[in-house]
């Protein structure tokens, strides 16, 4: 359902996503290692060590290799409205990128090897004026496309339509 001409649309929500999880699978691997040595070698240390000692490296390797990794993944998100584009980054103080499919922007989908075999990719919206904004790690790459390419094209036939009545408007005055 379209709203009548000059009315303004409601935004609506239609993706919101992180890029894509593969960047944790080295630090799943890291806390498999870190849970089976941790067990393999509590209490089976030599003299001068003690167990104390192996569960604060323990916990310090899984702090850098594991938690950090993953707060800053998930500190990074995409939102894709039926107005724009906002990607966010950070945690306490969040920065925040828009991109207005009124304006129109062009899309560049860039896939690496490995990209393509996860289904996924970096895509990058261009409008000429700002800076790119780069998507980096966009799960199911082709399906994003195609779905901020049909934003624009809905959101350009809406305005092209709400000027066309702005027009008509004025002469019957």
């Amino acid at each position: 359902m379209m709203p009548p001409p000059g009315v303004p649309s409601e935004e609506l929500l239609i993706a919101r996503f992180r890029g894509h999880a593969r960047r944790l699978f080295w630090s799943a691997l890291v806390l498999i290692a870190v849970f089976g040595a941790t067990a393999y070698f509590y209490g089976n240390l030599p003299a001068p060590f003690e167990n104390w000692m192996l569960l604060s490296a323990a916990g310090i390797v899984v702090l850098l290799l594991v938690v950090l990794p993953f707060i800053i993944w998930y500190s990074r998100s995409t939102t894709v409205t039926t107005r724009r584009v906002i990607a966010h980054r950070g945690l306490g103080a969040r920065q925040r990128r828009e991109m207005s499919h009124a304006r129109g922007y062009a899309i560049a989908v860039r896939r690496g090897p490995l990209q393509r075999i996860w289904g996924s990719g970096t895509i990058t919206l261009s409008n000429g004026v700002d800076a790119p904004l780069r998507l980096q790690n966009v799960p199911t790459v082709t399906l994003v496309h195609e779905t901020l390419a049909d934003q624009i094209e809905v959101s350009q036939i809406l305005a092209h339509r709400d000027a066309q009545a702005g027009s008509e408007a004025g002469v019957t005055l």
